[in-house]
């Protein structure tokens, strides 16, 4: 299945970073549910998805976690708001999870997958806790990128959030001890009709600056 590159580029034209959201406009349902399998299916360095997602729907949770994020409104406003949260370390324990799931999903053995497991096992060993915490977060990038690109697709806006307080979200979802530690965040919903931002002209340098063929 397919879409044209006119729809591909349309969409992503078309996204901004939604400063003011209309909160009286939800998104529907099944359209949410397709967000969070686009969360689901999201690619991992080695399959491993370091990563939980916390949606945030309770009132009072979003206006505690506005005032850990510089008092944004978008907390609040938006229609749904994401958390995204990281692994704290890299153990044996997950990546015997992760192995015993593959497993399971493509009908072989552990053992049949103890080559990659050793190959995991020793990139997680070769980096300090703080290192394997740091990489684990680079990859949450990766679930916002595949996020915001399906929600543009799919008419939705977003707002990716990395105003916040990660210590204060981490406290006010109870995330602390939990092996887990707020990354960053995604405010989604739909445009306010009066939000300025929306008719700025996307500021972007020229492919000649960014893009080389070697």
């Amino acid at each position: 299945m397919t879409i044209s590159t006119d729809q591909l580029l349309d969409a992503l034209r078309w996204r901004y970073a939604t400063k003011k959201f209309d909160p009286a406009r939800k998104i529907p349902a099944a359209t949410w549910e397709a967000l969070e399998e686009s969360l689901v299916l999201t690619p991992s360095s080695f399959g491993l998805q370091p990563w939980k997602f916390i949606v945030v729907q309770n009132p009072g949770l979003r206006a505690n976690l506005a005032s850990e994020s510089w008092g944004q409104p978008q907390v609040t406003e938006a229609s749904h708001y994401l958390v995204i949260t990281a692994r704290t370390d890299l153990t044996t324990t997950d990546i015997d999870s992760w192995i015993a799931r593959m497993a399971a999903v493509q009908d072989a053995s552990p053992e049949s997958l103890a080559m990659l497991k050793g190959m995991i096992e020793g990139f997680a060993q070769a980096m300090s806790h703080e290192g394997r915490h740091a990489w684990n977060i680079r990859q949450t990038y990766i679930v916002l990128g595949q996020l915001m690109a399906s929600a543009a697709l799919l008419g939705i806006d977003a707002c990716p959030m990395e105003g916040i307080s990660p210590a204060g979200y981490d406290q006010l979802l109870g995330l602390e001890g939990s092996g887990y530690a707020t990354a960053v965040a995604c405010a989604l919903g739909y445009r306010a009709a009066d939000d300025k931002y929306a008719q700025i002209p996307k500021a972007r340098f020229d492919r000649a600056h960014v893009i080389s063929h070697v």
